[in-house]
This record gives C-alpha cells, sequence and structure tokens, in this order.
C-alpha cells in the first residue's frame, strides 16, 4: 500500500494544491462522521491546525482551502442526496453503512465533486479518488471507488448536465 505522502504530496504536478485539499476533506468528513461535530467547526479547525505543517506526512501549507472548505460544506449539504447515489450504486449485499468510515468519506467527497464541480472533468475527478483510495486501502477498494464513481457520473451523464436532480 501507497502512502498518502506518496500519492498526494507532490508538488511538482498541476493540481496538487487542490489534490491535497480532497485529501483534507475526506480527513474532516471522517471526522465529522466519528465525532458528529458541525461542518463549520470541523473546517474551522482544520483551518486552524491542520492546514499548515503535515496532515498524515503530507505537507499541508500550498493547499486550496477554499476548495477544502466546499467539499466538506458542500457534503455536509448534500449528504443525504449523495448517500442515495452511493447507495444506488452499490451491491445489496454491500449497503453504504457496511463500508469503512474512510471509504464512506472519499465516495461523499468525489460524489460531491462529481455533481457540483463542473470545473474538473469526470474522468480526472474518479482518477484522483481512486489514487486518494489505494493510499489509504490495500485491497479492493480503489476498484470499488472506480465502479461507484464511474456508475454515478455515468447517471449524472444521462440525466443531463452535470448536477444532482432535485
Amino acid at each position: 500500500m501507497s502512502s498518502a505522502k506518496e500519492e498526494h504530496g507532490r508538488r511538482d504536478k498541476p493540481g496538487s494544491r487542490r489534490r491535497r485539499a480532497r485529501l483534507a476533506a475526506v480527513q474532516a468528513l471522517y471526522q465529522i462522521e466519528l465525532t458528529g461535530n458541525p461542518v463549520p467547526t470541523t473546517i474551522a479547525e482544520f483551518r486552524r491546525y491542520r492546514l499548515s505543517g503535515d496532515l498524515d506526512g503530507v505537507p499541508m501549507d500550498d493547499i486550496d482551502p477554499e476548495f477544502f472548505a466546499e467539499l466538506a460544506t458542500g457534503v455536509g449539504q448534500h449528504r443525504p442526496e449523495l448517500d442515495r447515489r452511493i447507495a444506488g450504486a452499490l451491491t445489496p449485499d454491500w449497503p453504504l453503512e457496511r463500508l469503512d468510515t474512510v471509504l464512506r468519506a472519499i465516495l461523499r467527497a468525489a460524489s460531491y465533486e462529481l455533481l457540483h464541480c463542473s470545473e474538473t472533468p469526470a474522468k480526472v475527478v474518479i482518477s484522483e479518488y481512486m489514487a486518494l483510495a489505494d493510499s489509504f486501502f490495500s485491497g479492493r477498494e480503489p476498484a470499488l471507488v472506480n465502479g461507484v464513481l464511474d456508475t454515478i457520473s455515468r447517471k449524472a451523464a444521462a440525466g443531463g448536465a452535470g448536477t444532482a436532480s432535485p
């Protein structure tokens, strides 16, 4: 298994500020689910204490803080919709509640980005979150992320624009 630092800590690649924002958003969403703290409180805590220095070995001094906040806030605002879409892409024997908390956070952040952030192509979003899953898991989780996000992306494209319907 590669580390989060290996996958997301490179400063020489385009989009690395957003890559680090995605990692921080997944970490924040994980914390929100475990603690039950409100999204704004968690965002403020991350900005104050975690978005400088290192986060799980990844240098966070060059991060896109607005994108981080958009992802965390957007997932918080659209979580029921995102969970419905993710659940619809899973098999009945693996419901959303059965997935690891980190994996749920990855899928929620990625689904939000696919459905509500049209500036990044779906292929790039899927690739970014597969790499993120690979940095946390050594099993089949990245393939699951790929399959779920591909399904969500295709359904959204078939339904019209890249944004979710109400």
